[in-house]
């Protein structure tokens, strides 16, 4: 039995449970897909081996590839979606929108000054991590914003926005495509006012109590989903091309995203 699961955005679920089924199916193997639990229970099962696959931030994977590699608990890469927009030139990036109401009188991060502030939540490299290191890059002090609000997703950002809640978030830009798609109304309701970015995509990854043999071939079957003509549906679906191979040095971006973001203490916002 191979367990799948995704620490993704909600709205990525029904993709993700037709991939585990997809993959199983190709492997001749029992899979099933874990999405009725908190996307926290699902990481937590990831790391104790009782979820074997999953969809992980990539802000999650490095974190914890480093504390986990000196044990036996590894987390290995198996590959990371290329989505179909032309922004994202064929390869496995995206990027985080920074939305304002669209009747809002802010026109530029820079006039977020003083403003209210939302982010999903403090494990998101899109809607924290990344805010984080461009401050600290501009060397905005730790009361640059007026107000910060944890959202708990990116669903929720895009909600108290239109409330006027807040005044801005930063969204992944994958899941905002997702958002409009499905909710096309919310369209003329808000505006991007800069894009942070971009970074490597979130990866798929697989526990290292997988054995090597299924690890490879989890591998090669994403990697080959978009030559199958039900798996290129299925990647369609969800606006994707294809999934890229990744390796572990593809993530040192957002490595050096947070080392700067930490280690510039005086950039801390008063969240988590």
């Amino acid at each position: 039995m191979l367990r799948f699961s995704s620490c993704q955005a909600e709205i990525a679920d029904p993709f993700c449970a037709e991939l585990a089924a997809f993959i199983g199916e190709k492997l001749a193997i029992q899979s099933e897909f874990i999405g009725d639990i908190p996307w926290q229970e699902r990481e937590r099962l990831l790391l104790r081996g009782d979820i074997h696959v999953n969809w992980i931030c990539g802000l999650a994977y490095v974190r914890k590839h480093n504390l986990l590699k000196n044990t036996i608990q590894t987390i290995e890469l198996l590959a990371a979606p290329v989505r179909n927009h032309p922004r994202y030139g064929g390869r496995p990036d995206y990027y985080s929108d920074v939305v304002v109401h669209a009747d809002s009188s802010l026109q530029s991060f820079e006039e977020l000054s003083g403003k209210t502030w939302g982010y999903s939540e403090p494990a998101s490299h899109s809607g924290y991590n990344i805010m984080r290191y461009h401050l600290a890059m501009e060397g905005w002090g730790p009361n640059y914003f007026g107000r910060v609000i944890e959202t708990g997703s990116h669903r929720n950002s895009i909600q108290m926005i239109l409330q006027r809640t807040i005044d801005a978030a930063a969204i992944d830009s994958t899941v905002l495509e997702l958002e409009l798609e499905k909710n096309p109304s919310i369209i003329e309701q808000i505006r991007t006012i800069k894009v942070l970015g971009p970074s490597p995509a979130p990866p798929w990854v697989v526990h290292g109590s997988v054995p090597t043999d299924v690890q490879q071939a989890l591998r090669q079957e994403f990697l080959s989903m978009d030559k199958d003509p039900r798996g290129r549906q299925i990647l369609e679906c969800a606006r994707m091309l294809l999934f890229a191979p990744v390796s572990d040095h593809d993530y040192d971006p957002i490595r050096e995203m947070e080392r700067i973001a930490t280690s510039d203490h005086t950039n801390d916002q008063g969240t988590p």
